[in-house]
C-alpha cells in the first residue's frame, strides 16, 4: 500500500503538470470572464502585465495556447501546462473577478429576479452560449450540458459566485483551492 501511495505522489508532482479537471474549470472561469468583458484577449493580456507575469505570459498567443490544454476546446492541444504558468492563469482569474465584481453581482441578481430584471441574465447567457459554440467542441457530452438551457443555469450560477469569491484578499488562494479540489 505504501509503495502505491508513493507512486501515485510522484505521478502528480512530475513536471509540476496541472490535471484536466482544474484546466476545463479555469478556462470555464475566463470564458465566463470574457463573456462580461468584451475585450476578452486583450483585457487578460493587460491585466497579466499589471501583475507582472509577462516571463510567463509574454503575449496573447501565449494566453491562448495555455487556454487550448482545456480538452473541451476545439482547438485542444495537449501542451501539458506547467504549474508555475497554471498559477499565473489563476493570478489573471482573481484580478479579473476583482474589476468585474460589480457585473457579476448584477448578473447574479438579476438571476433572482427575473421578473423584473430578465434582460441583463439572457444577455449573459445568450453571450456565453456563443462563445461556448464557437470555441468549445460541440461533440463532447461535457459541452453539450453546457449548451443545454436547463442544465447550464446551475454551472453558470456556480462559476459566477466563484468569481464573486475571487474579490477577497484571499481570493487567488480561495480559487486556486477550488481549482486543485484541496
Amino acid at each position: 500500500m505504501l509503495v502505491s501511495f508513493s507512486r501515485q505522489i510522484k505521478i502528480l508532482t512530475k513536471g509540476n503538470q496541472v490535471s484536466r479537471q482544474s484546466i476545463e474549470k479555469l478556462d470555464f472561469l475566463l470564458l465566463c470572464l470574457e463573456t462580461i468583458d468584451l475585450n476578452g484577449i486583450q483585457s487578460l493580456y493587460a491585466v497579466s502585465n499589471k501583475l507582472n507575469l509577462s516571463d510567463l505570459l509574454p503575449n496573447k498567443i501565449t494566453i491562448w495556447k495555455l487556454r487550448n490544454n482545456n480538452p473541451l476546446r476545439k482547438s485542444y492541444v495537449n501542451n501539458n501546462i506547467r504549474l508555475d504558468e497554471f498559477e499565473a492563469l489563476i493570478k489573471i482569474t482573481a484580478e479579473m473577478s476583482r474589476y468585474l465584481y460589480p457585473y457579476i453581482r448584477e448578473i447574479l441578481q438579476s438571476k433572482e429576479d427575473l421578473e423584473n430584471n430578465s434582460v441583463i441574465w439572457n444577455d449573459f447567457n445568450k453571450r456565453l452560449i456563443e462563445l461556448i459554440k464557437e470555441r468549445f467542441n460541440l461533440d463532447s457530452i461535457r459541452v453539450k450540458k453546457l449548451l443545454n438551457k436547463t442544465e447550464n443555469d446551475e454551472i453558470i450560477i456556480k462559476s459566477l459566485l466563484i468569481l464573486s469569491l475571487c474579490i477577497s484578499n484571499q481570493g487567488y488562494q480561495k480559487l486556486k483551492n477550488f481549482l486543485f479540489d484541496f
